[in-house]
């Protein structure tokens, strides 16, 4: 607790001290536009570039997690109540907490007692 107070002492103090001294040295606002104005087009390329990069990483995560969310998964359920066993053929998003919903649409509400196992389907 006693850091925190310092730490939160200190980052004040080193406010107050920046806002005091200002930046530093001053800088002719004339002459920092007449540097900004001399690549506009680099500028802009490495913006749109950062722009395109995003976008095709935002569009490729969601693809992957499309992807795997549409997985055809083996559940397989297991009973200690009932010392049975069944396994069913579902996707991955269809696996929630107390139920699963298989390929061919069955809804399967699950007890605590019931253990669930997911193994990747083999396809040949």
């Amino acid at each position: 607790m006693l850091t925190k107070i310092l730490v939160t002492i200190l980052v004040i103090l080193g406010a107050i001290v920046y806002l005091r001294r200002g930046r530093g040295h001053k800088v002719n606002r004339i002459a920092e536009m007449a540097n900004a104005q001399k690549s506009p087009l680099f500028s802009r390329v490495i913006i749109y570039t950062m722009i395109a990069v995003s976008m095709l990483a935002s569009a490729g995560y969601w693809g992957w997690s499309w992807y795997d969310d549409n997985t055809v998964v083996e559940v397989t359920i297991t009973s200690p109540i009932e010392a049975m066993t069944d396994s069913y053929k579902v996707r991955k998003k269809d696996i929630e907490a107390q139920r699963i919903t298989t390929v061919d649409g069955i809804q399967i509400r699950l007890s605590n007692q019931e253990r669930l196992t997911v193994k990747t389907l083999v396809t040949e």
